[in-house]
């Protein structure tokens, strides 16, 4: 790009002549005078970092021989055994048909009747498996499953 105007030479110039200048600029006599400068160790006040102490270690322990270890089932109760453990998940999960019984439940009493009787509050009710609220999703879940609305 040939510049014919002395008025574009001009800005190009001194902008020149800044970046020279700056570049003499030497950060030896910047000083951060502040508490904070002198809390993380960069200030003009702030002293060498001192070493950090560290407690001294606990020397180890040895674990004891097994000789003084006690004999297998001696202890004051006993172990159940695998068949007596039973899963909480297991024992607590309800079926499906459960579920949704418990689901319809809800929501008739929770969100049908109040939405009958006007109340626009009640759509973000939500029973034991979802939001009581209809959507797009459930109507074709339902549609799929062989259950669909109309029936």
């Amino acid at each position: 790009m040939v510049l014919k105007k002395k008025s574009k030479i001009a800005p190009i110039g001194a902008a020149m002549i800044a970046c020279a200048t700056l570049a003499g600029c030497g950060f030896d006599d910047v000083q951060f005078n502040g508490k904070i400068f002198d809390a993380i160790g960069v200030g003009a006040n702030s002293a060498k970092p001192k070493e950090a102490t560290v407690a001294t270690r606990q020397p180890l322990v040895v674990p004891p021989g097994l000789n003084n270890l006690p004999e297998p089932g001696s202890g004051k109760s006993e172990q159940p055994t695998l068949a007596d453990v039973q899963d909480y998940d297991a024992v607590h999960q309800k079926s499906k048909d459960q579920l949704q019984k418990e689901q319809a439940e809800f929501c008739k009493k929770n969100y049908e009747l109040p939405k009958a009787q006007g109340d626009a509050t009640v759509d973000s009710v939500e029973g034991p498996a979802g939001l009581c609220r209809g959507s797009v999703l459930t109507a074709i879940s339902n549609i799929n499953k062989g259950s669909g609305e109309g029936e």
